[in-house]
């Protein structure tokens, strides 16, 4: 086992790799895929975002002008936000704050 002392040595001296959470947040990285946004002033209620979404996380009532996002059953893979024509839809990198309950988000068009 001696040949791992020059490997114990150097990570002991070391900074270590892993971040301290709570104190120091880390930056997303550049292509990261974090929360989505949806700004019903551009939007047209097309419905592409809700037949193209894999986990059936958005759903779109054009009688009612309303869109249900529910952020807990989205996977976060953005393809809402590639299709949208009329780029209603904004994906940041983000991302998601924590929540303690589950609920869905409710975008009206005015």
């Amino acid at each position: 086992m001696p040949f791992m002392l020059p490997i114990i040595i150097k990570n002991l001296l070391s900074k270590p790799f892993t971040v301290k959470y709570p104190f120091e947040k880390r930056e997303p990285l550049p292509k990261h895929k974090g929360q989505i946004e949806f700004d019903m002033s551009k939007c047209d209620l097309c419905q592409d975002c809700e037949r193209l979404c894999p986990s059936v996380a958005i759903k779109v009532y054009p009688n009612a002008k309303v869109i249900e996002y529910d952020p807990f059953k989205c996977i976060y893979c953005h393809l809402c936000v590639q299709i949208c024509m009329q780029i209603a839809i904004k994906g940041y990198t983000v991302y998601t704050p924590p929540s303690y309950v589950k609920e869905v988000k409710i975008f009206k068009q005015e």
